[in-house]
């Protein structure tokens, strides 16, 4: 439980961070600082969701891909999300190339969208969290 609770706190500070950065205007170097936020969000974000599985579900994945598979296995998301999750591991990959101009501008292009999923599913772990926290006192 205290894993859980530390990645429920790491991931939260995580996405304030990259929500933070959404609101600034447009540059080069607001762009690419905004894409080095999203690689630590989407790292802290896939290692919660792992956490909570093992946790609350007891199922074992260690990666993100098999992660958010395996979350669609146990109903916690719908198959829209998961798809939706596995094009964002794969921006997630992407980020090692975003020197590259074309692939910057791809990437941030959907930071907005992908920090919303990530919120999304954030909050229902959270709550998820809590929950269980009240029927455990």
């Amino acid at each position: 439980m205290e894993r859980l609770e530390r990645r429920i706190k790491e991931t939260n500070k995580a996405l304030a961070q990259l929500r933070e950065i959404l609101e600034q205007p447009y540059s080069v170097i607001v762009r690419d600082a905004t894409i080095q936020r999203f690689e630590y969000t989407f790292e802290a974000f896939w290692r919660l969701l792992r956490e909570y599985l093992r946790e609350g579900e007891g199922i074992i994945s260690n990666s993100p891909k098999s992660c958010f598979r395996e979350a669609l296995s146990a109903g916690f998301i719908g198959e829209e999300q998961t798809i939706t999750c596995l094009e964002m591991a794969d921006d997630r990959n992407l980020t090692s190339h975003a020197y590259i101009e074309e692939v910057a501008e791809q990437i941030y292009r959907k930071l907005e969208s992908h920090t919303k999923l990530m919120d999304d599913i954030f909050n229902l772990i959270k709550r998820k969290f809590e929950d269980q926290n009240i029927e455990n006192v």
